[in-house]
């Protein structure tokens, strides 16, 4: 309910998603007459279940635990927490959400708060990048449970035997950096089976010199935004150059294929939806001004951890590693 767009974009993206995917079921949580007022008829996989309150973007995640257990988002963590739903994606108010779902669902142990996890494409593969905003503040002890729950992301989801870990830095030298990274580096590089490689600097991140990228909230946020908003800027600068005249629109009809796969690898709405990593469930962050076609996503990728049993993977692994 609390998107930036409000409900009607969610509503859309669930009917196309169990269209799109005949195994899936949506249940849409929120005041019941907004809701009903944009499904269309016909849906029997699609159920709405009413949520009178709405965490706001502006509200204090901790004013949303106190208050906020009869909101959307809560009710939706609460049915991931009985079984009555297999994962949770929300568009809302990111600190609320990681409140209530470390609240409702709890983390792993030797986990003290989750993270939000993403990946991020590059020319040939992609990295995973974490915090990107579920911790604007982190310490030292926090970046290395990052490290190391995003080391077993890559590999119970991409098969990497030996993920390569880096932190995000200001520079690759060892006296770079606020206390924080250069503490949460040094007990990186002393530890067994971490895979870590050292610190990158942001240009980095999309050159595949390593498969895990750490940096605490504030940055991670600041750097995927950043690199959206660069995304948007070239799209916007190749329509404009092929738009100049009538031999650019001609070039431009012959590279059509060509241009169409570079938008799709571009296109941050179908990259839309990052995982809240160390829950005892899934839970998916959408772009809070994510449109259909992102909302989209962020369901699919919900549905794809689902079937891969990402957390229950996860938490197997986490039992067998020492803090």
């Amino acid at each position: 309910m609390s998107g930036d767009r409000g409900c009607e974009p969610v509503v859309r993206a669930a009917e196309i998603a169990v269209s799109n995917n005949r195994a899936l079921r949506v249940v849409l949580l929120g005041r019941r007459t907004a809701l009903e007022a944009f499904l269309s008829a016909g849906h029997d996989r699609i159920e709405i279940q009413d949520a009178p309150d709405v965490v706001t973007m502006e509200e204090r995640p901790s004013h949303a635990l106190r208050h906020g257990q009869q909101s959307s988002m809560a009710r939706a963590l609460s049915l991931v927490r009985s079984g009555g739903a297999d994962a949770c994606v929300s568009a809302g108010n990111t600190g609320a959400l990681m409140a209530l779902g470390r609240n409702t669902l709890q983390t792993w142990p030797g986990i003290e708060r989750p993270a939000i996890i993403k990946r991020i494409p590059f020319h040939d593969g992609h990295c995973y990048v974490l915090d990107l905003g579920a911790n604007v503040d982190a310490s030292a002890e926090h970046l290395v449970q990052f490290a190391l729950m995003g080391r077993l992301m890559a590999q119970a989801v991409d098969g990497i035997q030996e993920p390569r870990v880096a932190l995000l830095n200001v520079g690759q030298e060892a006296v770079k950096g606020n206390e924080q990274v250069r503490l949460a580096g040094h007990m990186l590089q002393t530890r067994e089976q971490s895979g870590y490689i050292g610190y990158i600097e942001g240009s980095d991140l999309f050159r595949g010199v390593a498969d895990v990228v750490v940096c605490d909230g504030f940055v991670g946020n600041v750097a995927l935004k950043t690199g959206e908003g660069v995304a948007e800027l070239i799209g916007d600068l190749i329509r404009r150059a092929f738009a100049d005249s009538w031999y650019s629109r001609f070039v431009a009809a012959l590279a059509a294929p060509v241009l169409r796969r570079i938008k799709r690898r571009l296109d941050p709405a179908r990259h839309n939806g990052a995982s809240f990593i160390g829950l005892r469930g899934v839970v998916i962050k959408s772009h809070g001004n994510a449109d259909v076609t992102g909302l989209v996503a962020a369901i699919e990728q919900a549905a794809r951890e689902v079937e891969h049993e990402l957390p229950r993977r996860l938490g197997d692994l986490l039992e067998q590693v020492e803090f």
